[in-house]
């Protein structure tokens, strides 16, 4: 035989094959959402030398835990494991086992009580012995930040009910608490511990328990693992709580009320106990002067030592009000009254109320002179400590004098701003009405914001007593310059402090800048070539415990570029005149970057939309190791390309957006398509898109797959006309696909959520260019919404209108005109197009009412129109069958209008109020 035609055969036989296994692709369907994982929990051992994650699927189904060494060759693979953690040491992991979900949903529905059904396993596996541990009935535990071989936990062992004496254990009384050194599997176990709190040094254990009626006394005991020895420091009968070490494992503090009467106020003491000490001595109660007979020692606020244990920071509160409880029912008066001299309204108090119950103000005790210092007070409710607790300087603000105007200017609230000095006790107002929360630097040296009433920012030095402009716009601007809302414009962020508080680091669009916090010495950008290669640096912390950037350090830079939307990671030296050097670029997303706390070894994800973003190693980026493959199946699957496009938008906008096409794309082919936005999206070109049955939107590759283009346009947008804009934008894009020649122009749809569900609604009232929309809590009626309330926040919706994303500009009377127009309820007669509503009947963020303003009107008129409302969920649907059952109806929604497929029952006939949780109605019917 010759050769050549031998040769020419075998290849024409493997095209051959290629081509039908191409074509033998499957096409993802709605059960995917059960086979696809997602990964969850990655870390890396403090030394560097393993990997963990999980993997958990979309479905209700059991979890997975993986342990891999740094090359990526599996050490462990556990079913039903999740929330891996490393011990300090990077000996153990440990990670919880949840029953088998199969069994907990028999148990389920066979009634068994909440209480009865099975709960978690802990499992510790001993790395370099490959040795698994586990603890059955969990209830919790903790293991040391700090030090090592030692885990506390504790259990809810099955308990002997015929010992009528003893104490019960539950949630009220406590649990039994094991203390278990590692290394010799000994045990120290205590009974009905209801609080446990680790030393972040010096093996230190604390812990109250409630006293077990016979030998163990309710109060508050440390175990020091050193000397395997336990010291009760307080014993009474009472509640203890808010156990807290300083840094060191030498100071301990908690708070106690050790009132057993049913009295409705709750008198709490503030205790500090010193190793070495016998006992815990009582530094503040209730009755002690310097509360003055007003305030009470908080139990809410968390107890903190300063960073060389000093320090002892506690919050005062007042006294809540209570009700007088002699009243009966039929006595008590349940009545709000709203005053135009509210600072907050009805609704957001009702909304903050426990918050506001909680309220306490910032009181230091110094351990040394033993007096206390107040900080915080009802004019200065805000406080931020420096030098982690250890610094002289504070700064705080007080926002109630301006609260009101949240209403229509929206968050944050202005502030008064004042300078702490501990040493002297002083307050000082420095700055007033400034719309930002001032931090401190590290040394506490100066205070610092951004101010965007000038777009500037600007610190505060306690040294000099001077407030500083320490940026302005001869160079560069450091506020937001595509900022597109009538609000005023935020700034780009801040990297962080240099040492000794010298120098700020600063975003602006592209580059850090190296700014003189003093205002005197030139700025300094430490990023070459940024804005004029559009592409932008943000920095990488690597270390948990860095608190600012020293002199010649190795910063780690993810960078993004404005125009190709590629992303890269980079490195630069901290010093004059160094280069930036790339360690790994490439059309992708890197995210979830993490680093060895004791090495230089590094964990990332790299994705784009056909690469889902699998765990990868790396020594600094001298060698990648893959170390994760979640989702095998994807290649079994047909998927699809993303890309960019551009256009012009009707008012001469240069535009552009994501183009989505299916795998296989042919030109000459026509396509429906299916037109889904918000407001900018083309950065999120390498966004991987898993298949998931989302809250709100399609789902990328899920269309795709079945033979959809899907079009993403950026809008742009002008004050006054948020509903023109969508228009002026997004039209244009999709004629001028139209004129490419592969969209079929007959059959494309259009779909979005909230903000998107708007325009949308807006759009069809415009043009019958669409065969179908879908928008999801949509806002017919900007008069109605205008307002109406946020009902999860309970703050008016008139900002939002006037200041934010509606960007109308102005209030209803000031524009009225620009309500009506920018309103579809009143052109809803010009519709023409099919509507699918989903808008559900808790939503907190939109008025429910507007899906039904929406939905009667075009009922009215009798256009074709549905509206799902998911009973009891919010802006979006959370459940999970919740979110699997809109997306099927979704889909089949298009496929009817788009792919011309059969009209499904609930199309034709809705579920009616008799079928309500019984009959799903998404059988295909042939009318």
């Amino acid at each position: 035989m010759n050769p050549h035609r031998l040769i020419l055969g075998l290849i024409f036989i493997t095209l051959t094959l290629i081509t039908e296994l191409k074509a033998q692709k499957k096409i993802l369907d709605h059960t995917a959402y059960d086979t696809w994982q997602f990964i969850k929990n990655q870390s890396i051992s403090n030394d560097g030398k393993w990997i963990t994650y999980a993997l958990e699927k979309n479905s209700i189904s059991d979890p997975l835990i993986k342990l891999s060494d740094f090359d990526g060759d599996e050490a462990l693979n556990y079913p039903r494991g999740k929330n891996p953690r490393f011990s300090f040491n990077s000996k153990h992991l440990f990670f919880n086992i949840q029953p088998a979900i199969h069994e907990v949903n028999q148990l389920k529905r066979i009634k068994t009580k909440e209480e009865d059904l099975p709960i978690d396993t802990l499992g510790i596996y001993d790395i370099s012995n490959k040795k698994l541990s586990k603890i059955p009935h969990l209830i919790s535990y903790k293991i040391p930040e700090k030090w090592s071989d030692w885990l506390v936990y504790q259990h809810n062992t099955p308990q002997d009910t015929t010992l009528k004496t003893s104490k019960k254990s539950s949630k009220e009384t406590g649990y039994e608490l094991i203390i278990q050194n590692l290394r010799d599997d000994s045990r120290f176990i205590y009974p009905l511990v209801k609080e446990y709190t680790l030393s972040e040094k010096e093996g230190k254990i604390a812990f109250t328990s409630s006293g077990d009626d016979a030998d163990f006394q309710s109060g508050v005991y440390v175990f020091d693992t050193q000397k395997q020895s336990l010291q009760s420091i307080y014993r009474s009968k009472g509640i203890f709580k808010s156990l807290k070490w300083d840094e060191a494992g030498r100071n301990l503090s908690f708070v106690s009320d050790l009132d057993t009467t049913k009295s409705l106020i709750r008198y709490f003491n503030l205790h500090l106990w010193s190793i070495g000490s016998d006992k815990a001595e009582t530094i503040l109660t209730a009755q002690d002067e310097y509360l003055e007979k007003t305030y009470l020692v908080s139990e809410h606020t968390p107890l903190e030592f300063s960073k060389n244990g000093s320090l002892l920071y506690f919050g005062k509160s007042l006294p809540t009000l209570q009700a007088d409880t002699s009243l009966l029912e039929h006595e008590i008066v349940k009545l709000e009254v709203w005053t135009y001299r509210d600072e907050r309204l009805y609704t957001q108090q009702e909304i903050e109320k426990e918050k506001d119950q909680k309220v306490s103000f910032l009181t230091a005790y110094d351990l040394t002179s033993k007096k206390f210092m107040t900080l915080g007070n009802e004019n200065i409710p805000h406080v931020y400590k420096s030098k982690e607790g250890n610094g002289t300087h504070l700064i705080g603000y007080n926002e109630k004098p301006y609260l009101k105007a949240i209403s229509w200017e929206g968050s944050p609230a202005a502030a008064d701003i004042y300078a702490l000095r501990m040493t002297t006790g002083i307050s000082e107002k420095i700055a007033e009405k400034i719309y930002a929360h001032p931090k401190m630097s590290p040394l506490g040296n100066y205070a610092y914001w951004y101010d965007p009433m000038d777009s500037a920012w600007y610190t505060y030095s306690f040294l000099k007593d001077q407030i500083n402009k320490i940026t302005d716009h001869t160079e560069v601007y450091f506020f937001d310059e595509e900022h597109d809302t009538p609000n005023l414009p935020r700034a780009y962020g801040l990297m962080g402090w240099t040492q000794d508080d010298k120098k700020i680091l600063i975003y602006d669009r592209y580059d850090i800048w190296e700014v003189d916090p003093a205002g005197i010495l030139k700025s300094k950008r430490i990023t070459p070539e940024g804005r004029k290669k559009k592409q932008k640096y943000r920095y990488i912390k690597l270390k948990n415990e860095e608190r600012f950037i020293e002199k010649n350090q190795t910063l780690l830079l993810h960078a993004f570029n404005e125009v190709d939307k590629a992303e890269g990671i980079y490195s630069l030296k901290y010093s004059p005149g160094a280069q930036l050097n790339i360690l790994t670029s490439g059309p992708y997303q890197y995210r979830s970057i993490q680093q060895a706390q004791e090495g230089k070894e590094l964990i990332f994800t790299q994705a784009n939309f056909s690469t889902f973003p699998d765990i990868k190693s790396t020594h600094f980026f001298k060698k990648i190791n893959s170390i994760s493959q979640a989702n095998p199946q994807q290649k079994t699957y047909n998927w699809g390309t993303a890309e960019l496009y551009h256009w012009t938008s009707l008012d001469g906008q240069p535009l552009e957006g994501l183009l989505i096409k299916p795998e296989n794309f042919d030109i000459s082919k026509k396509y429906p398509m299916i037109v889904n936005f918000y407001e900018q999206s083309s950065d999120n070109l390498y966004r991987h898109h898993a298949p998931n049955p989302g809250r709100s939107t399609i789902n990328y590759s899920f269309y795709a797959s079945r033979g959809y283009l899907i079009f993403n346009p950026n809008i742009h947008y002008r004050t006054g006309y948020p509903g023109e804009s969508a228009y002026n934008s997004v039209i244009p894009g999709v004629t001028s696909l139209i004129d490419q020649g592969f969209v079929d122009p007959d059959h494309i749809g259009i779909q979005g959520h909230s903000w998107g569900g708007y325009q949308i609604a807006h759009i069809v009232t415009k043009t019958d260019l669409f065969k179908c929309a879908e928008a999801g809590a949509p806002v017919p009626n900007m008069i109605s919404a205008y307002g109406g309330i946020r009902w999860w926040t309970g703050l008016s919706r008139m900002f939002q209108y006037e200041r934010t994303q509606s960007r109308i500009g102005g209030s209803l009377w000031e524009y009225p005109l620009r309500y009506i127009e920018n309103s579809p309820i009143f052109f809803v007669d010009k519709i023409n197009t099919p509507i699918l509503i989903m808008h559900n009947d808790a939503d907190g963020h939109v008025p429910w009412y507007q899906g039904i303003e929406f939905f009667v009107s075009l009922r009215r008129l009798n256009k074709p129109s549905w509206l799902l409302n998911y009973q009891g969920e919010p802006h979006w649907p959370l459940k999970l069958q919740n979110r699997i059952d809109f997306n099927i109806r979704m889909a089949q929604y298009f496929d009817y209008y788009l792919k011309d497929a059969l009209m499904p029952r609930w199309m034709y006939k809705g579920i009616s109020a008799n079928e309500l949780g019984i009959h799903s109605n998404l059988k295909l019917i042939d009318q």
